[in-house]
């Protein structure tokens, strides 16, 4: 049997730190590996002892932590399908995903252990609720600390290769969707992934947590960069000032993010990022959501130059291509080349295989870390398949030199006046205007067009709506123009940084 790599770094580097959970204004909690791996080896057989079988779908609910850390692993060791539900999901949300998984059991931080309390009696599969952080809310819910099981190797650890996990979808264009993934070999599937961006080459690896672990661009570089032996440095929320204090403090040296992040970083005060070394940064993922030129550009002013990898990929996908550092400006609006083990295909509407560069086309993938298949929803799986290669439904082309750029979902695509019009393109010529700190673009019911471009704008001082048209029309052409803008306080997004297209839609 396959010895699990927290029991392996627990042998050999077990007095490497795992864990590091700095909440700023609380006591630092630090587990090395040795004590890291025996505590997720209590909550898997705490877990066995509850009566979870393997293939038994268990749910984490709660905000970055060493506990949820811990439960991602102990449900893997256990043998059972891990289900991450987000923190801020409401009643009727957390009803749905965690009734539509089928969940068995639910491991949840203390502030949401009443959530759970409230929507138990919708909920028939849902025998145990285990409440870390805190003290339950119902007689029913069991402690954490009281549910802990021996510290030895687990009875299904070995059988690792056969278990899943089961990550929604965001739902940017309908319900989440349960998209279901095989755990075992990911060492195997992404060592190569991992040296192509040179984590496995950072000595230290320090890992910081910028997002959610419930999203999968976050959770899963956390846990391959624990695949490698490196340290998690989880922030309890985001929170930019206090992101460079996490990157000072502990000399982290990689990352993953979503644009919004960094924005918010990027715009601190020039005096307060001042306060902070951020030199020992080298892998600086960029993903979740497309970065604009603008948003690159002042990270690359703020950090070594040689750290920003930007890739693209997706919830189904994993990882499809790489954008290596000394691309990122000599290949404005590009994701990148493909991804170690990773084959591209674009096909045009009527199926047909695209050769042919500067064309767009819908791109299917395909490689070792696709997922396997939607819960409950194989015919959408199949809808999306096609000969070992499966999309997502967004469009894309390649250039000359092999390079692709994704121009947008293909649900996002706006036809006005028969032209094709792709919102990514539109919001990145925009976002260079000074004066906006986030601009969406959609498309709206137009009598004259069919559909028309609409720029949601988030404006800042100084933001005025005259020039922001000339500028618009001294970047892009009588197609692309916004005929509509609308500015808005915030725009709507998922927990992972992603802008609610279909919520703008609805409200405007």
């Amino acid at each position: 049997m396959p010895v699990d790599h927290l029991t392996h770094h627990a042998n050999t580097i077990g007095d490497r730190l795992a864990v590091i959970d700095d909440r700023g204004n609380q006591h630092v909690r630090k587990l090395d590996y040795t004590s890291f791996n025996a505590l997720t080896n209590r909550v898997a057989n705490g877990l066995a002892n509850l009566g979870i079988q393997p293939d038994d779908h268990v749910a984490w609910w709660g905000e970055n932590s060493l506990e949820t850390l811990c439960a991602m692993h102990a449900i893997r060791k256990a043998g059972a399908v891990s289900v991450p539900i987000p923190y801020r999901s409401t009643d009727v949300e957390a009803t749905y995903l965690l009734g539509n998984a089928d969940a068995v059991a639910v491991l949840v931080d203390a502030t949401y252990a009443e959530n759970v309390a409230r929507i138990a009696s919708d909920l028939p599969h849902l025998r145990s609720v285990i409440v870390f952080e805190g003290e339950p809310a119902h007689q029913s819910q069991v402690r954490f600390d009281d549910m802990l099981g021996e510290p030895t190797t687990p009875a299904a650890e070995g059988q690792v290769a056969t278990t899943r996990t089961m990550i929604y979808t965001s739902g940017t264009t309908g319900r989440p969707k349960g998209a279901i993934r095989r755990v075992g070999g990911v060492a195997n599937e992404f060592n190569a992934l991992l040296e192509h961006l040179g984590m496995s080459a950072l000595n230290p690896l320090v890992f910081l947590t910028t997002g959610p672990l419930y999203h999968s661009g976050p959770s899963g570089f956390s846990l391959r960069a624990q695949v490698l032996g490196g340290t998690i440095v989880t922030q309890h929320h985001f929170d930019a000032e206090d992101w460079l204090r996490l990157v000072d403090t502990h000399g982290v040296t990689c990352t993953f993010s979503a644009p919004t992040p960094v924005r918010r970083i990027t715009t601190l005060p020039a005096d307060v990022k001042q306060r902070y070394d951020l030199s020992t940064m080298r892998c600086f993922i960029a993903n979740a959501a497309p970065w604009t030129m603008t948003l690159k550009e002042a990270y690359l002013a703020d950090f070594p130059t040689d750290s920003l990898w930007e890739v693209y990929g997706s919830t189904e996908l994993s990882v499809c291509t790489a954008l290596a550092p000394q691309d990122q400006l000599r290949k404005p609006g590009s994701c990148g080349l493909p991804a170690p083990g990773v084959e591209i295909e674009l096909h045009d509407e009527d199926g047909g295989l695209i050769t042919e560069p500067h064309v767009p086309g819908e791109l299917y993938a395909r490689s070792a870390a696709l997922f396997e298949t939607y819960h409950k929803a194989h015919d959408r799986y199949l809808e999306d398949h096609r000969d070992g290669f499966q999309t997502v439904g967004d469009m894309a082309y390649r250039d000359e030199d092999g390079y692709f750029y994704i121009c947008d979902r293909k649900k996002d695509m706006i036809i006005t006046g028969g032209v094709n019009v792709y919102p990514a393109e539109v919001e990145n010529a925009l976002d260079a205007y000074p004066n906006i700190g986030e601009v969406a673009v959609i498309g709206l019911p137009d009598g004259e067009w069919g559909e028309a471009v609409c720029a949601v704008v988030v404006p800042l001082d100084g933001y005025d709506e005259d020039a922001f048209r000339a500028f618009a029309a001294q970047q892009l052409s009588g197609p692309k123009r916004p005929k509509r803008i609308v500015t808005m306080d915030e725009l709507p997004k998922t927990g992972t940084g992603k802008v609610l297209k279909r919520d703008l839609r609805t409200t405007i």
